[in-house]
């Protein structure tokens, strides 16, 4: 079917330049801590990555990586301990009328960060990979729950801790060195290896999650034996290894990681309305979901989500070459 390879395709060129971007932060971070060459460290980053992959069980990848990237909140105590002014805070989620591109660029941004392609294939290949039942359900409400509201506590801690320090100092924070100084400045050396840490874990969770995903993503399409647990998936396994590899290729370029991110998260969009219409689908089917079909509100709720990223669709690329990649 023409429409499903192109919806492959598209997933997985986007997911590539997302798995490059996270290697890149990687590497970064192992430059920071270690103080050494980026290209050197990007390497043992993916190298290191490959092993974890291999060895570690699914299960002790999700707790280490996701234990371990709870470090993060560092940047919501740091925003606290300056104590903000909460109105000002609130004032700054209504745009002002002179930068409103800029603001829609990035609030398009936060929004396709918390819904990229990968994290649906990654999730719903992880259920089958660890054998969910109905017995699962709860906790994995309350997982997405608990989840999407930390995920945003971070992203709105960053953003106040930044208009808290570097704002004022007129300095952007274009860079993850910079970004770990907020802890710092807050904490001392502490608050900046805990950031640091979270880094690491954060993107190296984040980068295995990715290069699982896009090879969950073409097994599955081509009917692959596929998973940690499967017998002898070797085509999966040569895939994972494969895309982990192409992704250290373009960060070895010399491509910025940082830039490379902002793209891949915002083009990530074009393809979220091919990924999500299937998830709707089947999830307000009685015949495939049972008792457990969404009912009308759920079923509302996901349209008119659905109706929002087709909306995002079409103006990420405008966005994009509007706001030069957020440059202003």
């Amino acid at each position: 079917d023409r429409l499903a390879l192109a919806t492959l395709i598209s997933s997985l060129v986007l997911t590539l330049l997302t798995l490059a971007a996270e290697i890149g932060g990687v590497g970064l971070v192992l430059t920071l801590l270690f103080d050494g060459p980026e290209q050197t460290f990007m390497l043992a980053g993916a190298i290191a990555l490959g092993l974890v992959c291999w060895f570690l069980p699914f299960d002790g990848i999700e707790r280490i990586f996701g234990y371990g990237g709870l470090l993060l909140l560092v940047f919501v105590v740091t925003a606290l301990h300056f104590e903000p002014n909460w109105s000002s805070v609130a004032k700054g989620f209504v745009p002002e009328a002179h930068d409103q591109t800029l603001y829609w660029y990035f609030a398009l941004g936060l929004v396709a960060a918390a819904f990229m392609p990968y994290e649906i294939y990654f999730y719903s290949s992880g259920a089958r990979e660890e054998g969910w039942t109905e017995k699962d359900l709860g906790v994995n409400r309350a997982n997405a729950i608990i989840g999407y509201l930390l995920g945003g506590l971070l992203a709105v801690g960053l953003l106040v801790m930044a208009a808290q320090i570097f704002q004022p100092a007129g300095i952007s924070p274009d860079h993850l060195a910079t970004v770990a100084l907020g802890p710092q400045t807050a904490f001392g050396e502490t608050g900046l290896i805990l950031a640091l840490i979270g880094m690491l874990f954060a993107f190296g969770g984040a980068a295995i999650d990715t290069c699982f995903s896009a090879a969950y993503n073409l097994a599955q399409f081509n009917g692959w034996p596929w998973g940690k647990k499967a017998k002898n998936p070797v085509r999966w396994n040569i895939a994972w290894i494969g895309f982990l590899a192409a992704g250290y290729v373009i960060v070895s370029t010399g491509v910025d990681p940082i830039q490379l991110t902002e793209y891949a998260v915002v083009l990530s969009v074009i393809a979220l309305p091919l990924t999500y219409l299937p998830i709707l689908l089947v999830a307000g089917n009685k015949q495939v979901m049972g008792e457990h079909a969404n009912g009308w509100l759920a079923k509302g709720l996901g349209w008119l989500y659905f109706a929002l990223i087709c909306v995002m669709t079409v103006a990420a690329p405008i966005l994009l070459f509007a706001t030069n990649g957020g440059g202003g």
